[in-house]
């Protein structure tokens, strides 16, 4: 990462060039500066790993592991097969480890994962732990860098958070604030329900049963509307409105069910309107009931990742798992992250935090690229043998390229 004041000439415009900052950081407590940025929210009881390539060594990828909680030896050699395999598909070749959390907990782990990237041909330019306020490094023995008690740090007021927060790379306490940007609006419940109830009866009307006997698809009246729906929400938000009325965002969520309004509403992301479509999605994803909340969140999921906004869509995909864990358009965003590391669309983030056995989970591919041939399997996604985590290619969007 470079670093760049504001008002520096040498600061990258993200007018011309896609990317909001760059910062340069040199040393250990700069590092812990940008790590919280990188992710969207401080991280605790994790691991985080940054890949680091290209000729200027700048962070190409930021990762985050769950600490296996109590130590487990066969998770933190998954953890590291895992990381080891994340950055040789990107033929990134030095790394950062750095734990948060206290020493039995930390330990362990990178005991496992430092020595599996090494001989995986990955420089690991330091490890950390990081406690209350202060960090040790498991590769510095000299007591007067490294004293035993830790180095105390304040990563709010170094220059490199300073600069990352005026790029608007805000970052929230911890995970679970970020996840309730996106909670459940509990007095929305009741009448949402009563909402959601009017717009299954109007579906029903809508269900062409002549054509059903004539061997047609007596539903496409009903994906029809749907997606004209679809089209004037999205009209409607990028004009600066909303939906605020339960019949409407009930109708919406009960057609987003058909894989066919779904699918339209996906192939409206366009990446410039990043913004509006989260502020749509997320406004579905908050007020509609469990069972309709899996389109809006795999949605919301989609758009964030377009906007390389890898945090936000790690708990879309949540929200969309825990409705439906077997919800294909959220598998395959997780999948992405596994799978492909920094593949994305121009511009993109990637993100992922499920459980890896959710992931072995069958996915389909985007609506444009989909292969709709009878009697063929979907594709399935490996199985990936490592705890919850979370993956951000650094590209555009974040320091560094997010």
């Amino acid at each position: 990462m470079d670093n760049s004041q504001p008002g520096d000439p040498h600061a990258i415009d993200p007018k011309t060039t896609g990317l909001r900052c760059r910062v340069r950081v040199g040393s250990a407590d700069g590092i812990l500066a940008v790590v919280p940025h990188l992710l969207g929210f401080h991280p605790n009881d994790s691991l985080v790993m940054l890949a680091i390539g290209g000729p200027h060594a700048r962070i190409r990828l930021a990762f985050r592991y769950d600490l296996p909680d109590p130590p487990d030896d066969e998770l933190a050699a998954d953890i590291a097969a895992h990381a080891a395999t994340v950055l040789a598909r990107q033929h990134l070749t030095m790394a950062i480890a750095v734990g948060y959390g206290s020493g039995e907990a930390v330990t362990p782990v990178v005991g496992v994962v430092a020595p599996a990237l090494q001989e995986a041909g990955i420089s690991v330019q330091d490890v950390l732990r990081v406690e209350a306020g202060r960090y040790w490094s498991y590769l510095c023995g000299d007591p007067d860098c490294c004293p035993p008690d830790g180095v105390p740090f304040d990563s709010a007021g170094h220059p490199a958070s300073a600069v990352l927060a005026a790029a608007g790379l805000t970052v929230r306490a911890d995970r679970r604030e970020l996840a309730a940007t996106i909670a459940p609006v509990a007095e929305a419940a009741r009448p949402m329900r009563e909402a959601v109830g009017r717009a299954r009866q109007r579906a029903g009307t809508l269900v062409d049963l002549a054509a059903a006997a004539a061997g047609d698809d007596p539903f496409l009246p009903l994906a029809d509307a749907g997606r004209r729906s679809v089209k004037q929400a999205i009209t409607r938000y990028r004009r600066g409105g909303a939906l605020t009325d339960d019949d409407e965002i009930a109708w919406l969520g009960v057609t987003l069910a058909d894989l066919r309004v779904r699918d339209d509403a996906w192939a409206r992301m366009d990446p410039q309107f990043h913004e509006v479509h989260q502020r749509l999605w997320i406004d579905l994803v908050r007020r509609l009931p469990a069972d309709c909340v899996a389109p809006p969140a795999a949605l919301l999921a989609f758009t964030a990742w377009q906007a390389g906004d890898g945090a936000l869509a790690s708990v879309a995909i949540e929200r969309a798992l825990e409705a439906d864990p077997d919800y294909s358009m959220a598998l395959l965003v997780a999948r992405r992250v596994t799978r492909e590391g920094a593949r994305r669309p121009a511009g993109a983030g990637l993100a992922g935090s499920v459980p890896a056995e959710r992931l072995a989970k069958s996915c389909e591919t985007p609506p444009r690229r989909r292969a709709r041939q009878r009697g063929r399997s979907r594709p399935r996604a490996p199985r990936v043998p490592a705890p919850a985590y979370t993956a951000w290619p650094l590209a555009a969007g974040r320091p560094g390229g997010r």
